[in-house]
């Protein structure tokens, strides 16, 4: 829901949440570290994206930890009978052709709201080799929060999180630093190996630069 709406709660979304949570406590899985107390607006980094599932446990971890997962979502979802499930499931409408694009839209959300949990799923699509789309870390610098890995193991199914960090400005050497917590979860995950040559060529490039 918006923060300045009120209004009652779809009957979908409570059943849809339900089910989510459902779900999630059914499969088994399990929680690894918290999301932060003390910190009410960051953005959750959640890796690797391998299943139209990933969001559902996500959810699952984050209703857990009796926190409301946000998610951006195309604006012409948010339309018609589709728009209260959409806000009550925890969506945020964005217009790509919108001047100043979806960094501006999202810096404005954590600006009016006083809770804000994002979930972005950071490699972008299932089908990455395992790089990383820099909009998570462009979104949280312009809104002066910080970022929360967050990593899915499928395997142990286990739901990740790791201590909350601000952005420094030097995107190369904070990938690097998120690349290490991730590999040190999944040392042997191929994705996280090509995040950490990514990060390190990011570096080189600054340097040569």
């Amino acid at each position: 829901m918006r923060h300045n709406e009120t209004r009652n709660v779809t009957l979908l979304s409570r059943l849809v949440n339900r089910i989510i949570l459902f779900l999630y406590k059914w499969k088994g899985w399990k929680i690894e570290g918290h999301l932060p107390k003390d910190i009410k607006k960051y953005v959750i980094a959640g890796a690797p994206h391998t299943s139209n599932w990933d969001f559902v446990f996500f959810a699952g971890a984050t209703k857990h930890e009796q926190v409301q997962p946000n998610f951006m979502g195309k604006h012409t979802l948010f339309q018609g009978m589709m728009r209260n499930f959409m806000l009550d499931m925890g969506g945020i409408s964005v217009d790509r052709s919108a001047p100043g694009g979806i960094i501006e839209q999202m810096q404005a959300e954590f600006e009016k709201r006083k809770e804000l949990a994002l979930v972005i799923a950071v490699e972008g699509s299932r089908t990455t080799d395992g790089s990383w789309k820099s909009g998570f870390y462009r979104i949280a610098q312009a809104a002066g929060v910080p970022i929360v890995p967050a990593i899915a193991d499928n395997e142990h199914m286990v739901i990740g999180f790791g201590e909350p960090f601000y952005p420094t400005g030097n995107y190369g050497e904070d990938l690097l630093k998120l690349s290490a917590w991730y590999r040190g979860k999944l040392p042997d995950n191929e994705r996280f190996k090509v995040l950490e040559k990514q990060a390190r060529s990011i570096i080189e490039e600054d340097r040569e630069a």
